[in-house]
């Protein structure tokens, strides 16, 4: 049995790689009808157990906390990494700075906005001296990893009115900077390659941002494994792939890498599969599927179980799939 194998906590068919995504709104905690509880002195716990709970080998966070104040100070991706059994992982933030009642994030001058936290860089789960809090998103891997990459992605210039939970009606919100975090996997079958992506709410500008995911990881081993809020309902994002692959010149759509084929025979598949329809949010009563697991590079019966499991935090409901990779 190998070490990754005995991080398992249920056993899987050979070859597969249960994957997961979970904008995890900073551990918050929420009640059955999706309204904050008042009392937050458990957060961090809850957002162990839930993190847990999903038995993930690669696992996908969006909205995650760095030493915020209002997530009790905890490093959240190492909080989740711990709770998860995930050797490997990285945190990437999109922004430095303070969430401020009333004013909303006041960023620190001092720090860049594209920074990557890991194992090392915070050895306990307190609040490092001198360290600056920071906002983003984490990739967390049972796997080996053999090379990591991040990535940030500049805001829309415009405010969307968006339901916020907590507060009643629509609330103007202004986009925040993305991060985004991709890791070259020692898969059970070979290297594949998973993403972290949260994009931006405003429509038209995350389909632009999903664009530049797909280019900014074109080099990158295949199968590529995307997981992430993507801001996009239900079938869009696999569309705005495909359409994509199906306008490329065709000496791209037939590179010599993209000519290789799969361990079961026969040439390797080029178009995006959207292997999880299910909806994600709100967690209390999901009508709407934001979260997506998407995959290049794999065959319609790579597919294996699909859940969207209800936990303690968050408003939306973690994806998670498993994926002969």
């Amino acid at each position: 049995m190998t070490s990754f194998e005995a991080d398992r906590r249920v056993s899987l068919p050979a070859g597969t790689v249960r994957c997961a995504t979970f904008n995890v709104l900073h551990g918050r905690r929420l009640g059955e009808d999706g309204r904050p509880l008042s009392t937050r002195a458990d957060d961090a716990e809850a957002l162990a157990e839930a993190v847990a709970s999903l038995d993930a080998d690669v696992l996908a966070l969006q909205e995650v906390d760095r030493l915020q104040e209002r997530s009790g100070g905890v490093d959240q991706a190492a909080l989740a990494a711990e709770a998860s059994g995930a050797r490997y992982w990285r945190y990437a933030s999109a922004l430095h700075g303070r969430l401020a009642p009333g004013r909303g994030w006041v960023l620190d001058p001092a720090e860049p906005g594209l920074r990557t936290y890991g194992p090392g860089h915070s050895p306990s789960l307190g609040v490092p001296e001198n360290d600056v809090p920071s906002h983003g998103v984490a990739l967390l891997s049972r796997l080996p990893v053999r090379a990591w990459r991040a990535r940030r992605l500049a805001p829309a210039p415009v405010a969307m009115p968006l339901r916020v939970a907590g507060r009643t009606g629509l609330t103007a919100v202004r986009d925040q900077p993305r991060a985004l975090l991709a890791a070259v996997l020692d898969g059970p079958r070979g290297p594949f390659t998973a993403v972290a992506v949260h994009l931006s709410f405003v429509p038209g500008w995350n389909i632009g941002q999903l664009l530049t995911v797909r280019r900014w990881i074109a080099q990158l081993p295949r199968p590529h494994v995307l997981l992430g809020d993507f801001n996009l309902v239900g079938a869009v994002p696999a569309a705005v792939l495909n359409a994509a692959v199906a306008t490329e010149p065709w000496l791209m759509r037939h590179r010599p890498e993209d000519r290789e084929t799969s361990p079961a025979g026969g040439p390797m598949p080029l178009g995006w599969r959207r292997p999880a329809r299910r909806p994600t949010f709100p967690s209390h009563r999901p009508v709407v599927q934001f979260d997506h697991v998407l995959a290049t590079g794999i065959r319609a019966d790579a597919v294996g179980a699909v859940s969207v499991p209800r936990t303690a935090v968050s408003d939306h409901r973690p994806l998670v799939v498993e994926l002969k990779l």
